[in-house]
């Protein structure tokens, strides 16, 4: 069964990180194959939930485009470099393939052979010289045993084609020759005297065991074929190792991790039909033909906590998007199919996700309770924010029950957790929980951070205003702010890029709003501050 990722946004929070946990738990229960991932750093808040529950962290996911490994290319299509010339012609030739790559031990990656290069070899090949295995030409020949004292074999081809005795006297015989005879008991016995390499006997000749006595006392390799001399002749150097007609011992290779758009501009360029599939240790793993690209298997992906394309990760273009699970606004995200989409207006994610498995009747594990809770407790301020709904209210106090916790209590210490700016960067700050928009061709992005005190960020206000110019700038936003939220007053400081004055100044009905300005009831992102922002670019 093939796997499925479920993550949240690029800026994973508490909401988008717990429920991708809590609900690849619920899909795996039900006998499916999943798994949490993130598509970026935790933030504190979420690092001490995940802990306090010992929970482990999800790993991370750099993007879902399609790799070679997501084609149906020929896997474990390759050829040792021992074997024939023969055996290489006759893999291409069942599998309807114009290339085989070349292996050595361990699947160690050689070269490439072609039909093209057979097509050389049959053109320009020496056949007179010979180098393979003595079971190479048994197979190729249809041999028969007949003696043998070694496998591997080298040599200068021979065909006893002259009458008998001007062959004796005229050709000179060494023990580096291979000659081809049929039933002509003189010049078999004139070679196994001579102690050639090796014998072949065309036309399951005869040998007298006199002569075989002499070969085995000079050690000749003996092979009885059913073929005939000119047979043999044409036969023969497909017997060699197929490592001895490699043209191109450095192709262009990929490896199983490489992006398919990727092979797809290299073969613009090239216009090769098959590419070897190597791993990381260049061992070879297959052919890659290059119509085989058509066939894809996109990988499966299930989205929390978001459905804005920009929010989500890189290639989500080229998945199979199975499930989207969300409670914002309706995004940018298309799919070629009908999917199913679950989409309510709740507080959190994880309250989705928690109806889920009661719809299911799925019993909650407690660190599974816990991590429901968590995003809950975060994305409705433990349950203060205008967003936090009666279902909310509900499956807070089922799963706190579940969890072994006072959710007031737990929910205060985990979101003071968060809200510690010690070794945090301004950027740090800045992308804790950031969420980009896109209206009217437009884009503008809001971050939000949580505090029991704001004054020590309003010491470097100057400081964190510049941070904000130049993330706008080099990102092309037309508006960035961040909102800095202080759960114990119930509102918000806003902090905005120079760039955004104008929009501040509609947004809040002033003539020139401050950085760091308090606006009251100011809390929730989704409710307070995207609707406010969309409408003013919107019209």
């Amino acid at each position: 069964m093939e796997k499925t990722f479920i993550f949240g946004h690029k800026k994973p929070d508490s909401d988008s990180v717990m429920s991708a946990i809590g609900l690849s738990y619920l899909k795996n229960q039900l006998g499916e194959n999943t798994e949490p991932r993130i598509l970026g750093n935790i933030n504190k808040e979420t690092k001490y939930a995940l802990k306090f529950f010992d929970l482990k962290e999800p790993e991370y996911l750099n993007d879902v485009k399609l790799q070679i490994k997501d084609v149906n290319y020929h896997r474990d299509f390759v050829i040792s470099d021992t074997d024939s010339v023969y055996d290489g012609y006759q893999m291409m030739l069942e599998k309807g393939l114009t290339g085989v790559p070349v292996v050595q031990k361990d699947n160690d990656f050689l070269g490439l052979i072609t039909i093209k290069d057979l097509s050389h070899m049959v053109v320009n090949a020496n056949y007179e010289e010979l180098y393979t295995s003595y079971s190479n030409i048994m197979k190729v020949l249809k041999g028969e045993e007949v003696l043998k004292f070694d496998e591997e074999l080298a040599g200068k081809i021979i065909v006893a084609a002259y009458r008998s005795t001007t062959f004796i006297n005229t050709v000179p015989l060494t023990k580096n020759d291979i000659l081809i005879v049929g039933d002509r008991h003189s010049v078999i016995e004139y070679a196994v005297e001579s102690g050639v390499k090796l014998l072949i006997l065309s036309g399951d000749s005869e040998i007298k065991e006199k002569h075989i006595k002499i070969a085995r006392k000079n050690k000749v390799n003996i092979i009885r074929t059913p073929y005939d001399s000119y047979h043999i002749t044409r036969l023969i150097p497909l017997t060699n190792y197929i490592r001895m007609m490699i043209r191109s011992y450095n192709p262009v290779k990929f490896e199983e991790s490489e992006f398919v758009d990727t092979v797809l501009d290299i073969n613009n360029k090239l216009k090769h039909t098959n590419y070897p599939i190597v791993n990381k240790k260049n061992q070879c793993l297959g052919l890659l033909r290059i119509t085989d690209l058509n066939e894809k298997h996109p990988k499966n992906v299930i989205l929390v906590d978001h459905n804005e394309k920009l929010q989500s990760v890189e290639g989500l273009d080229e998945a199979n998007i199975l499930e989207i699970f969300d409670h914002h606004n309706l995004g940018s995200i298309t799919t070629n199919s009908p999917i199913n989409f679950r989409n309510m207006a709740v507080g959190s994610t994880c309250t989705i996700v928690y109806t889920l498995y009661k719809e299911r009747k799925v019993d909650i594990p407690k660190e599974i309770a816990g991590a429901l809770l968590s995003g809950i407790l975060s994305d409705t301020l433990i349950l203060k924010s205008p967003t936090a709904t009666p279902r909310d209210e509900e499956a807070v106090t089922e799963l706190a029950r579940i969890a072994g916790v006072n959710y007031q209590d737990y929910g205060m210490e985990m979101l003071e957790a968060g809200t510690s700016l010690e070794g945090m960067s301004k950027e740090d700050v800045l992308y804790n929980d950031f969420k980009l928009y896109t209206v009217n061709e437009k884009t503008f992005a809001i971050g939000q951070f949580f505090t029991m005190n704001f004054d020590e960020m309003k010491e470097e206000l100057d400081d964190y205003v510049h941070v904000l110019d130049e993330v706008s700038e080099a990102n092309h936003y037309d508006f960035l702010a961040l909102y800095v939220t202080d759960i114990i007053k119930n509102g918000s400081y806003v902090i905005f890029n120079t760039k955004g004055q104008e929009v501040m100044n509609v947004a809040y009905e002033q003539d020139m709003v401050p950085e760091g300005y308090f606006v009251e009831n100011c809390v929730s992102r989704k409710k307070h501050v995207v609707p406010l922002i969309m409408e003013i670019f919107e019209n």
